[in-house]
């Protein structure tokens, strides 16, 4: 097997001679030189003090890399140059030793002049070395000191351009260091200035020991490399770029990309400059990399932008088919193609940003509470696919969408391997949209363990549970306290509800004060002219005493602070231990609300509608408790055709669901978990049980007609979301009767 990765050390002579050579060059992804003047004195004074300065990435280059990724020589490099090797990994330090060391005529980037780096031997030889390595600026005066040894021997001045100059350079300069001041040393004795001569000597012994130095970390001073073999193919060497971090900055697909397409003519930074400001709402600067992984999850279904390269017929991805068969695919037919792609994929993401930002469907205020950046590429190509899907199955399928997208968001899905998980997804949420099944594993496992999720530890903006929480203050209609209205948007900010003030002297974990549930959108006006720093028990009585006391609780209510932490916030005195008792209430109410609204699918219900819907559920949890107290818990006392297809769901959900215990569902009443509101009908009026129901509902035609008044009611809720007065009139009545029935 071919070594694809060869490690090696390169000494500094070695280096510097290859880089005057211009035996590196710089691929055109890679991004400009843009260290500071101060960064490259402080490589210098690493070399020079023997530190280790990483290891470079190198890829041993042809003629076909050089030309593929449109290379081009280091800056500053104004020579004929004989390409050998691409740096992936170490531009910014290559660079920073061509300019320090060669000293070319050219500014430094954003500056207006050169710059030249040298060593202060004086206080270098003092161990003195934060005062030893500096640069200028050229001006006439240093360009004519810079052209004079004893002048610079007479400062012990050391130019760093002298390791440039050829291979008898900095030998000659050293040693020319010495002798000066063995001269000075001998001329002070000759006139019996003993005091000169000693000071001299001094000088000369460290001029001795620094070009001993010096010598030694030019011969022997080793950098250390990993060289990729050339015939390496341009998508391995995307996957081992894209891995690669430069001075803490990751490298960049994007700018690969651009290289490897700009010669078949595609200019894709020109094509980005103009999407940019579509896409702007979003704050990061991956954006042009999420339009080129929706191109890929478009074209073939896994968030792997590199494969985009396979642009013309003669190119073709190698492929092996599932048989062992291996075969060429064209990603991209042609220029055209690619740009109609691009297009899509720019739309897509705009279509999906404008759907986040609704305070109706997502609530992500601003970009800075959205919760991933990394879920916009794979929510916006599921949402561009299923504008594909037949118009009755569209309606439903951005119900999935939600129930997907909340899932993700509440299970940090997407802080890990984003690739192969949007891969997943992307298959398993498209398979859902297209038919009736229950989806995959991770919408049960949501709905399983949402309330194991510590809301309480959640302190800091930015990740997704806490950006998932402030999403659904905005969805929730959170009023402005003192105008009663939702304020925009772009006036929202996150403010405590219990101040920052009081937990410095109260609270024993300071921290806590900064939770999640202790948060909630406000105006900078109504932090500032109501709370300001004040505990709840002092501002909360001026509103109601203002506003009245109804319109204050509903406006509390629509923040979920319930009423019941509405009266812990009222204490007088409030303690540490009312702390903890409103947080634990918020923590409640929150998981309530989560249940219902992104569970239950009662976002987008009109509030009286999402009244109706969880008085209808109720009634569902009523007839359950009466089956299983009527027939004691019996199951074979239950029509055998119902209890089976119950048995069934079960081991579906088992088979999905790898947190799902089938042990668990052998009694009567969680298998009643999966009956649903007609099969609940079934099982009393059923011939082998409704004698032993009739006692308490009495007519089974009327019961029927209850069933059926209660059934219409929630179809049209949860499938039509359209519901006229007449069904919810008789809606309203058979749940009234229910009610009357079941508090038996």
């Amino acid at each position: 097997m071919k070594d694809a990765q060869k490690p090696d050390h390169v000494s500094l002579n070695a280096l510097v001679q290859r880089l005057k050579d211009g035996r590196f060059v710089i691929p055109d992804f890679q991004r400009e030189f843009e260290w500071k003047p101060w960064d490259i004195r402080e490589l210098m004074r690493s070399i020079f003090l023997d530190y280790y300065i990483g290891s470079l990435l190198l890829w041993r280059g042809k003629r076909e890399s050089f030309e593929a990724l449109s290379c081009e020589p280091i800056y500053g490099h104004d020579g004929p140059y004989d390409r050998e090797h691409i740096v992936l990994d170490g531009q910014q330090r290559l660079t920073a030793m061509y300019y320090a060391f060669m000293a070319p005529n050219y500014n430094l980037p954003d500056r207006k002049s050169r710059a030249f780096y040298y060593i202060h031997i004086d206080n270098f030889m003092a161990e003195e070395y934060d005062k030893a390595f500096g640069y200028d600026w050229y001006s006439r005066w240093w360009e004519r000191y810079l052209a004079d040894d004893n002048a610079q021997f007479e400062k012990h001045f050391f130019p760093l351009g002298v390791i440039g100059r050829g291979l008898f350079a900095l030998p000659n300069w050293l040693q020319g260091y010495e002798q000066f001041w063995r001269r000075r040393a001998s001329e002070a004795e000759s006139v019996e200035d003993v005091k000169g001569a000693q000071a001299a000597i001094v000088h000369a012994e460290n001029a001795k020991l620094f070009g001993e130095h010096v010598a030694g970390i030019y011969e022997l001073y080793q950098i250390a490399f990993v060289e990729l073999d050339q015939d390496l193919t341009v998508d391995k060497v995307c996957d081992i770029f894209t891995q690669v971090n430069s001075r803490g900055v990751r490298l960049d697909v994007f700018d690969l990309m651009n290289a490897l397409l700009r010669p078949k003519g595609v200019k894709l930074k020109e094509m980005w400059r103009e999407a940019a400001p579509r896409l702007s709402f979003v704050e990061s600067d991956r954006m042009n990399v999420y339009i080129l992984q929706v191109m890929s999850i478009h074209r073939m279904a896994y968030c792997s932008p590199k494969y985009l390269y396979y642009l013309l017929p003669g190119q073709q991805r190698p492929i092996r088919d599932p048989d062992g068969t291996r075969r060429s695919e064209v990603m991209v037919e042609d220029v055209d193609d690619f740009k109609r792609r691009w297009t899509d994929a720019v739309n897509a993401l705009e279509r999906a940003i404008q759907l986040l930002r609704s305070p109706h469907e997502f609530g992500v205020s601003s970009s800075a509470y959205l919760p991933y950046a990394t879920i916009l590429p794979i929510f916006a190509a599921i949402q561009h696919r299923s504008r594909s899907l037949v118009p009755e199955r569209r309606l439903q399928a951005q119900t999935k969408i939600r129930h997907w997208y909340w899932a993700s968001v509440f299970t940090n899905r997407y802080s890990g391997s984003v690739e192969s998980t949007s891969a997943r997804d992307y298959q398993d949420v498209v398979a859902w949209l297209e038919d009736d099944d229950a989806g995959p594993a991770l919408i049960g496992e949501f709905k399983s363990t949402f309330k194991s999720i510590d809301l309480r530890n959640e302190i800091k903006s930015g990740t997704s549970v806490y950006n998932g929480i402030f999403n659904l203050f905005v969805l929730q209609g959170a009023k402005d306290w003192i105008t009663g209205t939702v304020p925009p948007a772009d006036e929202l900010d996150d403010h405590h509800v219990v101040p920052v003030a009081w937990a410095r002297d109260n609270l024993p974990e300071k921290w806590l004060v900064n939770s999640i549930l202790n948060r909630t959108p406000l105006t900078a006006d109504t932090n500032r002219q109501i709370i300001s720093d004040r505990l709840p028990n002092q501002y909360l009585p001026e509103l109601m005493k203002s506003s009245g006391e109804p319109t204050v609780r509903a406006i509390l209510d629509s923040h979920f602070i319930s009423p019941t932490a509405q009266a812990i916030l009222l204490r007088d005195p409030f303690t540490s231990t009312d702390f903890e008792d409103f947080i634990n209430e918020r923590q409640r109410t929150l998981f309530d609300a989560i249940e219902d609204l992104l569970i239950k699918e009662r976002l987008d219900l009109p509030p009286q509608l999402r009244d109706l819907d969880g008085r209808i559920e109720q009634v569902e949890l009523g007839l359950r408790d009466v089956i299983v107290m009527t027939l004691n818990g019996d199951t074979g006392r239950m029509p055998s055709h119902l209890i089976q297809k119950a048995n069934e769901a079960i081991q579906r959900e088992a088979q999905k669901n790898a947190t799902f215990n089938e042990a668990e569902y052998t009694s009567l009443a969680r298998k009643l978990e999966f009956f649903d509101l007609r099969e609940l009908q079934a099982a009393i009026t059923s011939r082998v049980a409704w004698a032993t129901f009739e006692s308490r509902f009495v007519n089974v035609q009327s019961l029927d007609t209850r069933f059926n008044q209660l059934a219409d009611l929630r179809n049209g809720i949860r499938h039509s979301r359209r519901v006229d007065d007449i069904t919810r009139k008789d809606g309203e009545a058979a749940i009234l009767w229910f009610e009357q029935v079941l508090a038996k």
